[in-house]
């Protein structure tokens, strides 16, 4: 793959389920998800990208999980077993600590705040397509949480809708390193145009900056 370039007018950084109960100390899934992110850097990747998509004036997306509440799933026909667990475990719960961004990724006036999904897609049954065209968003790059589930997900959506998809090997994590080789050396090239690290990108973003300057 060639190194891509982004106009920071077409260009969205889609962050992925930014919670307390899936990135902090404490969260409900970070216990799981805790060894991989911090060989990887995740926290201080994620900081990263987020400060310098703000400086480059690329738009943000916030795309968040569906929070719990009571009688979530009930008489549902087809439940799965990734809510099953968020059910029992009350998962990014309303009105909880665990249903709050994380502090270091709080949204700011000016950000996107996509309709919550109920599984992995943050495009199925949500606004997230319609506020990327009314953006004027042709490329998206993909941060948060979880790689082989919630990001490839929303990566193979963003493909069949015809955007261009980044991933960040390091800007993401999962519950074991066999699944984020699967999620990125494995899946990934089906679908994404560009699979690049944290300081991949962010030269990438700069370099832009430069060819405009």
């Amino acid at each position: 793959m060639t190194r891509p370039t982004y106009d920071p007018a077409r260009t969205g950084l889609l962050f992925v389920d930014p919670y307390n109960d899936f990135l902090s100390a404490g969260g409900k899934l970070w216990p799981r998800v805790k060894d991989v992110a911090e060989q990887v850097g995740l926290i201080d990747n994620l900081k990263a990208i987020v400060a310098t998509t703000r400086e480059r004036n690329i738009q943000v997306f916030i795309v968040p999980h569906h929070r719990w509440e009571p009688g979530d799933y009930r008489r549902w026909k087809h439940v799965n077993p990734s809510q099953i667990r968020s059910g029992e475990s009350h998962l990014c719960a309303v009105g909880t600590w665990g249903g709050e961004w994380h502090p270091d990724f709080v949204p700011r006036e000016g950000d996107v705040i996509v309709k919550e999904h109920w599984a992995q897609s943050g495009f199925a049954n949500t606004d997230l397509d319609q506020q990327l065209k009314q953006h004027g968003v042709e490329k998206v790059i993909l941060v948060g949480l979880v790689a082989n589930t919630c990001i490839e997900s929303n990566g193979r959506f963003a493909m069949e809708l015809g955007y261009h998809v980044t991933l960040v090997t390091d800007a993401t994590a999962a519950y074991s390193l066999e699944m984020m080789h699967a999620a990125h050396r494995l899946n990934g090239p089906t679908y994404a145009h560009a699979i690049l690290t944290t300081a991949e990108l962010i030269a990438s973003l700069h370099a832009k900056a430069t060819s405009v300057g």
